[in-house]
């Protein structure tokens, strides 16, 4: 077993802009363009339509993006939306951040070994999407753990069922691309839901 953790680095809050970008993405796929850009405005984001960023962003506009989201699209489809963005962030590294090199050796690994490379490799960067959280992995029989405490995307939220499918989707994207073909990623625990942390199983 294989534990890691990663604590927020020093400065200003700050999160990768995957997770702005991709929202935008499946919500264009889903209310279309008019209605992503209605939406950005009202999360005081509209500026990103034109010019999406291409650096580290505001923890608190990512936060308020995904408020916004619940609130105008409701829970269920927020979920789906947020999920689908995760797959694409996730799309995203694998195309475009993490070696190609890198990904050949880990299909080639045993799923238990690839899946502890490939947490240590997440929880170095933790910083990019965690922001002033505090990101925790370990690996554990057929699977892994994730958690996420003092979580941006359901920060201030109450809620009776997890709001975190933004990671879910990005962890399950990369788990079934790497480490395990039908690899599956829920949240189990949600500080919405007033757990200490939101936690995510893998399974595979």
């Amino acid at each position: 077993m294989a534990t890691a953790l990663a604590h927020a680095s020093p400065g200003p809050a700050r999160i990768g802009p995957n997770a702005i970008v991709r929202v935008g993405e499946a919500l264009e796929a889903r209310i279309g363009p008019e209605g992503t850009r209605r939406l950005f405005e009202s999360a005081g984001l509209d500026g990103y339509i034109r010019h999406p960023p291409d650096g580290m962003v505001d923890e608190e506009e990512v936060t308020r993006l995904h408020r916004v989201l619940r609130a105008t699209l409701g829970e269920q489809v927020a979920s789906r939306v947020s999920f689908e963005a995760g797959v694409r962030t996730a799309d995203y590294l694998l195309a475009n951040r993490i070696p190609k090199p890198v990904q050949a050796l880990l299909k080639i690994l045993p799923a238990a070994l690839a899946s502890r490379v490939l947490l240590s490799a997440i929880s170095r960067h933790a910083w990019t999407f965690a922001g002033s959280g505090t990101f925790g992995a370990r690996t554990v029989a057929g699977g892994a753990r994730l958690s996420v405490r003092d979580c941006p995307l359901c920060r201030g939220a109450r809620s009776e069922a997890p709001l975190c499918a933004f990671y879910a989707g990005t962890f399950e994207r990369l788990f079934a691309t790497l480490v395990r073909h039908g690899s599956i990623a829920s949240e189990t625990a949600c500080e919405a839901r007033g757990a200490p942390s939101c936690e995510f199983r893998v399974t595979w």
